[in-house]
């Protein structure tokens, strides 16, 4: 079956709600909700029942889109407090890491490609053009693994992991672009170039980014819109215009999006509620829509050709690539535990991203450029199911596990950042009452009042003589102490 103006709706929606459903399944038994769209779009696809999606240039613009948002989001959700302590180790993961394991994998899948056993033959350039589209890691996979499963980790690992998975994807983009331009044009490589682009697109995407992040959080919070519902579209299109404008002036656009959702999301905002809201669900179709596609556009039976090499090749960065240059990255940083580095090295996974910078290639006519995307999609497939299935096993068998923080708090109540003030629960034990058990009794600092009293499944509105019980929770408001 083809896609059609009059069956792409009905199609799609069967399509997500299938992947949902799925998901729900392979949530309990611990498989990474992602890999499961993404087989999802196999199962419907060519080599299963039989939908025709082969359109690598239309893969590459909703992958485009989806990491836009996926990548802004993320950088919403990254707290300036949580990263400032491990900026130096993010910044070294994401663009030295980036490089060591172009350069080691490269040279791999070279050695390989001189075995006369193996069914692969390819110039040293392609070879390093493989490795640097599967050079980082996934940010989808990432934060959705690390999210979802609600991780807590021991040496600040979290916040690590999440700049690294952030800002990793433009380095990884810079070089598969600089690698296709060198390939096609059939010309030497230019190290000098190649430094020039790097440093202009990081340069202009920062600085861009920064930007257009102060620009949204001014004009949200004065722009005085009369439907509180067009403030996360309004937002929405910033991202876009972000990401289009850095493109324009050559800067990197995935950077750009990342720090401007940084910006976004450590500044006060207007209705922020309902903008997490929105981008969170935006998020997760774009996840949905982006690895359905991916699924679609591949041919199982393709992959089988290559298959044992890319085991190898999947084996090698695993085992040797990512550790070596995760431990190059982190040796200068001494209070770092090597359980520590054992474990950043183990969540290098691959995802979405891999398998979109690998229709580049496709796109653009590159030789061999087939074969490439179906190793990439075999990798990406080991590393989904043996790193993301074990994410959480490896950090309790390292030690490097933590309690989960609580959000929030039990009564769902939530105040608009507008007002300066901070909501805190706080569960009755008999050492509280010992000076009475009436409201009036509690010794309850200046400046803060009792909202509310839950007492089982009831709700009570509390007044100064209200006997109180053990057990009973109370939900407190007081004023924000700066510092």
């Amino acid at each position: 079956m083809i896609f059609t103006a009059e069956n792409i709706l009905l199609i799609g929606a069967i399509l997500i709600f299938c992947s949902i459903l799925i998901s729900k399944t392979g949530y309990r038994f611990g498989i990474p909700t992602l890999l499961l769209f993404l087989l999802v779009g196999m199962i419907f696809g060519s080599d299963g029942l039989g939908l025709q999606f082969n359109s690598a240039s239309d893969a590459q613009f909703i992958g485009m889109m989806a990491l836009s948002i996926i990548l802004f989001t993320g950088g919403m959700d990254t707290k300036i407090a949580d990263i400032r302590p491990v900026l130096a180790q993010g910044i070294l993961l994401s663009t030295v890491g980036i490089l060591l394991t172009t350069l080691l994998t490269g040279g791999f899948i070279y050695f390989l490609s001189q075995w006369t056993s193996t069914n692969i033959s390819m110039s040293f350039l392609t070879c390093l053009l493989l490795a640097a589209t599967m050079s980082s890691t996934d940010s989808a996979s990432v934060f959705n693994l690390l999210r979802s499963q609600k991780m807590n980790l021991k040496e600040n690992l979290r916040p690590i992991l999440e700049l690294e998975s952030g800002s990793n994807d433009p380095m990884a983009y810079m070089l598969t672009i600089a690698l296709i331009q060198v390939v096609a044009s059939g010309n030497d490589l230019d190290i000098a170039l190649i430094t020039k682009d790097l440093f202009v697109q990081f340069l202009f995407g920062g600085v861009i980014g920064f930007a257009f992040g102060h620009l949204s959080v001014w004009l949200i919070n004065k722009i005085g819109l009369s439907n509180g519902s067009l403030y996360p579209i309004l937002l929405l299109s910033l991202v876009f215009i972000t990401f289009t404008t850095t493109d324009l002036l050559k800067g990197n656009g995935y950077l750009a999006v990342y720090i401007a959702g940084v910006v976004v999301g450590n500044n006060r905002l207007t209705f922020r509620k309902e903008i997490n809201t929105f981008m969170n669900g935006l998020t997760w179709l774009f996840q949905i829509v982006m690895f359905l596609s991916l699924g679609l556009l591949v041919n199982p039976h393709e992959m089988l050709d290559v298959a044992g090499v890319a085991l190898l090749i999947a084996l090698f960065m695993i085992i040797i690539a990512r550790p070596i240059s995760v431990f190059a990255c982190l040796l200068p940083f001494r209070k770092m535990t090597n359980r520590a580095r054992v474990f950043v090295s183990w969540v290098g996974l691959r995802g979405a991203v891999p398998i979109i910078f690998a229709t580049y290639p496709v796109v653009a006519g590159i030789p061999d450029s087939n074969q490439l995307f179906n190793i990439v999609f075999f990798i990406t497939l080991l590393s989904l199911v043996f790193q993301g299935m074990t994410i959480a096993k490896g950090a309790r068998m390292l030690h490097l596990d933590l309690p989960q923080e609580k959000e929030g708090n039990e009564f769902g109540v939530e105040l608009p950042e507008e007002i300066d003030t901070r909501l805190m629960d706080q569960t009755l034990t008999s050492e509280m009452l010992t000076n009475g058990n009436k409201l009036k009794d509690m010794n309850i600092p200046k400046g803060t009042l009792v909202m509310l009293i839950k007492r089982g499944n009831e709700f009570i509105i509390p007044n100064g003589q209200m006997e109180l019980h053990v057990g009973d929770k109370l939900l407190f408001i007081s004023e924000k102490k700066e510092g």
